[in-house]
């Protein structure tokens, strides 16, 4: 039988009781860290702003990370024996790498082709020796590969984006690529799980909120995988929809699609949950606005608790800009409803939300847009794994954090240290990176904040209640520090990657983060109260 989809919608309002009373602005911060993290070495490319270290994988065995440098077009192998001095010691030929990962000594990465809507590939390679052994073709703009728990399948999303929207430009389909290795990367098979069953419910997936909206494409061309997780035991991979604003869950056994989770929309007209919408407002200003934000999760990590599923999720936010489809536009420049909106010549105002970015596929009536909704939620979220449900938001504490930690770096870009404020319009810190770890019996997640370059400690041991259990930055506060010479430190982590204590070779649970602007990979301890 076809699979139908999850016709369940999380109403904006149910989202705001759940956000607000789950973390209040006061409580954006512990006095006194739980967590505490601390750099111990970092790993210098020497390329600024070009990818040079964005995903990192690590193999216990020969205490190796493998970094995706896609400015040069490889995997930089880098021995961490000593993590206070990484050191470069090889490097695996992967021209279009977006994606590595390891298990048992076994290197898989992701590349795309170099037509990006072509068919990808994931290439295998032996972490000792860095030698290639095997290949697979798999689908179009393969994102994000992982292997499932036991090492048996290698699960990647393949994001198939568009060449663009113009009349003969190719749209490829969205897909995830199930790869089984059980016999050997040489003898690698590869099953295709597609979206092909839902393009004839197209109606009620936008009606249950999944946003399906790509000029004349199909439900299976539209929805573009982004980032995977997959279960403890492997059977079950859960797949961030980033533009549709949606999950999709994956039967590995079968390489079937099973579900697709709206993930609604988070009221920042509630106390708890505002935002500073503005890059000329005179700097911090978080407050409550009558805008919607709409999740669209980069990185989710998944984690069980008392037997049933969750699904952690870093709400970045992204927009479709291509050739003949656009959908960004500040409000400044759009006509609202004067019934929805009767302030809103004020509203239109430069220090209120006149820059703040949003897309035009918002709710519109014959007099104008009857809502406002924008990119991202700039928070982390926790959801139930089978039903998608909203189970407790960060709102607005991160944003709260970084201005009483760094507030010269508050809503900062990742290329320019005297920045301060200038990502307030268009996604603020940006929570993009999540990676689980478990520490003296509790779960935490590690969430990277790509603009601001913070990164943050969540305690998730109880899904409904989270809390912030430490903060970390290895970026100069100094605006004058200059970015491109290294002097400001670490700039837009990308990969977030936890080593528990039994993996770590200094058998104390280590982070490791790669930072795409600055090129650096960054080895951090790991401590607890």
């Amino acid at each position: 039988m076809r699979p139908r989809p999850a016709l369940a919608v999380l109403a904006t309002t149910a989202c705001a009781a759940l956000v607000g009373a789950s973390l209040a602005p006061a409580s954006a911060a512990p006095r006194t860290p739980e967590v505490t993290l601390t750099p111990l070495g970092t790993y210098a490319s020497g390329l600024f702003d070009d990818g040079a270290a964005e995903i990192t994988a690590y193999d216990a065995a020969t205490h190796r990370l493998f970094v995706v440098n896609s400015g040069a077009g490889t995997v930089d192998v880098l021995d961490i024996t000593d993590p206070t001095t990484p050191r470069k010691v090889a490097e695996l030929d992967a021209p279009g790498a977006n994606s590595v990962t390891v298990h048992g000594g076994l290197v898989a990465v992701a590349e795309q082709a170099a037509v990006r809507t072509d068919p990808g590939t994931l290439a295998f390679f032996d972490a000792a020796t860095a030698r290639e052994t095997g290949r697979v073709t798999i689908g179009s703009l393969p994102d994000m590969a992982t292997f499932t728990p036991n090492g048996t399948h290698v699960v990647v999303a393949n994001e198939g984006e568009p060449e663009g929207y113009c009349a003969g430009q190719v749209d490829p389909e969205g897909s995830i690529s199930v790869v089984d290795v059980r016999r050997g990367p040489e003898r690698a098979t590869v099953r295709t799980a597609d979206f092909r069953a839902w393009n004839d419910e197209a109606d009620e997936l936008v009606a249950a909120g999944v946003r399906i909206f790509g000029p004349n494409a199909s439900v299976a061309q539209d929805l573009e995988p982004e980032y995977v997780t997959t279960s403890t035991n492997g059977h079950t991979a859960w797949v961030s929809l980033q533009e549709n604003n949606a999950l999709a869950v994956v039967d590995v056994r079968s390489a079937t699609v099973t579900d697709i989770l709206p993930l609604g929309l988070t009221d920042h007209s509630v106390a708890g949950q505002g935002l500073d919408p503005s890059d000329r407002d005179g700097g911090v200003a978080i407050g409550t606005w009558p805008v919607r934000g709409m999740f669209m999760p980069d990185a989710i990590a998944a984690y069980r608790s008392k037997g049933r599923p969750f699904v952690v999720t870093a709400n970045e936010g992204d927009a479709r800009e291509y050739d003949c489809f656009a959908e960004e536009e500040r409000v400044e420049d759009l006509v609202l409803d004067p019934q929805a909106f009767p302030d809103a010549e004020a509203l239109q105002e430069d220090e209120a939300l006149g820059r703040l970015t949003v897309t035009t596929t918002s709710p519109q009536g014959p007099d104008g847009y009857t809502a406002l909704d924008v990119f991202g939620a700039r928070s982390v979220s926790v959801r139930d794994g089978l039903t998608g449900d909203l189970v407790w938001d960060s709102g607005d504490a991160f944003e709260r954090l970084v201005a009483e930690n760094e507030p010269t770096l508050f809503n900062a870009n990742n290329d320019d240290n005297d920045s301060l404020d200038s990502r307030s319009d268009n996604k603020g810190p940006e929570p993009e990176g999540v990676d689980l770890g478990r520490i003296a019996g509790r779960t935490y997640a590690f969430v990277g904040l790509e603009r601001s370059s913070g990164l943050v400690v969540v305690d998730v041991t109880d899904p409904g209640a989270g809390r912030i259990a430490g903060y970390a930055s290895n970026r100069s506060q100094d605006p004058a520090a200059d970015a491109e010479s290294g002097e400001a430190g670490d700039l837009g982590p990308e990969g977030i990657l936890f080593v528990p204590a039994g993996d770590s070779p200094t058998a104390e649970p280590l982070l490791v983060v790669g930072n795409e602007v600055s090129g650096t990979t960054t080895v951090w301890s790991v401590s607890t109260d």
